[in-house]
């Protein structure tokens, strides 16, 4: 957006300080073409979630009209989508630092804001954490409602069901608004998606109803006459609308409704409110909705970086990522080997996919956001001779942790990881970091993990992991491009690598893209008269025996680590070379136990010592300062 098209002070959006305010304002279509407006200048200038976000203004300016929050809470699945929401609880002056260093975040945060009543970051959970706050009232007997606000797409993972097993039991006004927008990030998969379909070209069973209900409101009739209409518009329900999942699980539904109608919109919460029983809202809404290039393309505005407004993201794709390399590789290792499978959770072309779906589609399985399933589902293909390859964002794979364990490793199943977005993120924050998915696999017995630092190790160590490796194994990389490659430094395929002379006194160990800025460091260091080596983990588990006889021959070894600290390679390694009577000095920088808040990966690697100058003084520090 240029200057003339920012929000003025004399605006609508501007006079909104909490979500009381908008009921002083008589047209709120305006006022939902600002917010759209705003939308896209904020996300055109920071990045984020933009589609997601033009598709819930209405419904989002509905829900804080309608209900009384903070005491009402609302909670949102995923959260991408609450920038709205943001705006009207009092962070309108600042969502223009939404996902910058020290500005809010782009998930909802209850640190943040008492009207961030959860913090979410991952699908389908808000129906259990609604129902759970649900349940807090009434133990505290406190007044108030609690929504739940989850997509169709988060309805394809396991946990939504979970919740509303026991939603439906619950005995008091509980209100899930089903934010139906036809997809999550790719298109919806499954029955579940077939179902939604289905009930989505069901709204004559509603306006059945509805002038049933005209007729009966204008006619004078005794009691006899009422029960005859009831059950009148029940056979009309039966034989419109047959069967109704939420219904059979003791819900009311409502729905479906047009979420881009405020006055359909208000009248359903004011309905749901006054049932005081568990209710779902079922909304129809357009993802991208006000904004032509969005509501073409959703999947590209889903979550984007930086761009202009006028002319659109630029979706040529040119650029050579980790993803984009895992993608090519996978396809070129497919056409060999008729055996193997890849697997993605709702992230085809996220994860680099899309072309090996397009190639081999009866080898293709988009499961839905459903990571358990993926895992457990791999360890079903995998027993039945297949090789699965199931990639998957480092922050989504924790929520697999028992089906890696029980349904992959303990029955020594040969299934292969790709774990997108390893390390650090950036500016999605807390939530989506990838620096919990080596301290976790590291617990797990027989597991093979590698660790490109450059595009072009990720084929050669995708070919190793599919099809020389025996049971469990995985690839990790990071997010983007590679960082600074050294021209003379070349992938010898071996689990390790030592970059240098080999006999300095000081031993920088790394692995993955920070080998490119500890050989900064090296040679920044070397101009000071400071000599080192660096050793570069290709495969960090397990720790080949090889590299401790190396590493033992130093007087200072210094690991530098983009994970969690607790369960890292380098804690693993400090155990190891204790165990082998190690002489020297041992020191490991990492990231400290703790969440990292949402940054440039510039800015977070600055603030935890792992970039060039953050090694190079954290080595000067530590080993030649007396």
């Amino acid at each position: 957006m240029k200057d003339n098209d920012q929000i003025s002070e004399n605006t609508l959006l501007s006079k909104i300080e909490n979500p009381k305010d908008l009921n002083k304002i008589k047209n709120l279509d305006i006022l939902c073409n600002e917010i759209r407006k705003k939308l896209i200048e904020v996300v055109s200038n920071n990045g984020g979630h933009l589609a997601s976000n033009l598709g819930v203004v209405e419904l989002t300016v509905s829900l804080c009209k309608i209900f009384n929050s903070p005491e009402d809470k609302i909670v949102w699945d995923v959260s991408h989508q609450s920038y709205v929401h943001k705006m009207l609880t009092g962070r309108l002056d600042k969502i223009d630092t939404i996902r910058k260093e020290n500005g809010i975040s782009g998930f909802t945060n209850r640190k943040e804001s008492p009207y961030d009543a959860f913090t979410q970051g991952h699908s389908s959970a808000s129906i259990s954490a609604a129902l759970g706050l649900a349940s807090a009232k009434k133990i505290n007997k406190e007044s108030g409602h609690t929504v739940a606000v989850i997509g169709d797409g988060a309805l394809t993972g396991g946990l939504a069901y979970e919740g509303l097993n026991n939603a439906g039991r619950f005995k008091k006004n509980f209100i899930i608004v089903l934010n139906d927008n036809q997809m999550s990030i790719s298109k919806n998969v499954g029955a579940v998606a077939r179902y939604l379909a289905a009930a989505r070209i069901r709204p004559s069973y509603m306006k059945a109803k509805n002038a049933m209900e005209k007729v009966l409101n204008k006619t004078s009739i005794g009691i006899r006459m009422k029960e005859l209409m009831k059950h009148f518009k029940s056979v009309v329900k039966k034989v419109v609308n047959p069967n109704n999942i939420f219904e059979d699980m003791g819900f009311v539904y409502y729905g479906p409704i047009d979420g881009h109608n405020l006055k359909q919109l208000e009248k359903a919460f004011i309905i749901a409110k006054s049932l005081n029983k568990p209710t779902v809202v079922h909304v129809i809404k357009t993802k991208g909705k006000g904004y032509k290039p969005a509501e073409e393309n959703p999947g590209i505005y889903h979550g984007v970086s930086s761009f202009d407004a006028k002319a659109g993201v630029n979706s040529s794709g040119n650029s050579q990522t980790f993803s984009s390399e895992f993608g090519r590789a996978m396809c070129k290792i497919a056409e060999k080997n008729p055996k193997v499978c890849a697997i993605t959770a709702a992230m085809t072309s996220g994860t680099g996919l899309k072309e090996f779906k397009n190639k081999y589609k009866k080898r293709f399985f988009d499961v839905g956001i459903a990571e358990e399933h993926a895992v457990t589902f791999a360890g079903g293909l995998a027993a039945g001779g297949m090789v699965p390859v199931v990639a998957v964002y480092s922050t989504f794979l924790q929520r697999s942790y028992d089906q890696i364990i029980h349904d992959a490793a303990l029955q020594n199943l040969k299934v292969v990881f790709g774990i997108d977005r390893a390390g650090l993120t950036g500016e999605d924050g807390e939530t989506h970091q990838g620096i919990f998915d080596v301290p976790f696999l590291n617990t797990i017995p027989d597991i093979k993990i590698y660790s490109p630092s450059f595009i072009e190790e990720m084929e050669p160590m995708l070919n190793l992991a599919i099809n020389n490796s025996k049971n469990l194994v995985a690839i990790r990389y990071p997010r983007g491009t590679e960082f600074r490659k050294p021209g003379d430094f070349a992938y010898t395929g071996n689990n390790f690598d030592i970059y240098g002379e080999k006999n300095a006194e000081t031993l920088i160990v790394t692995y993955g893209r920070l080998f490119s800025n500890a050989i900064i460091a090296q040679q920044d260091l070397d101009g000071l008269g400071i000599r080192t080596d660096v050793l570069k983990f290709n495969v960090i588990k397990p720790i080949d025996g090889e590299a401790v006889k190396q590493i033992l021959k130093y007087k200072n070894v210094i690991f530098f680590e983009e994970s969690f600290k607790s369960g890292a390679v380098a804690e693993k390694l400090g155990s190891v070379l204790l165990e082998n009577n190690f002489k020297g000095n041992y020191f490991i920088k990492v990231i400290d136990d703790g969440f990292v808040k949402h940054a440039s990966v510039e800015s977070q690697m600055k603030k935890y010592s792992l970039d060039s100058d953050g090694m190079k003084e954290y080595i000067t520090k530590k080993c030649y300062t007396s």
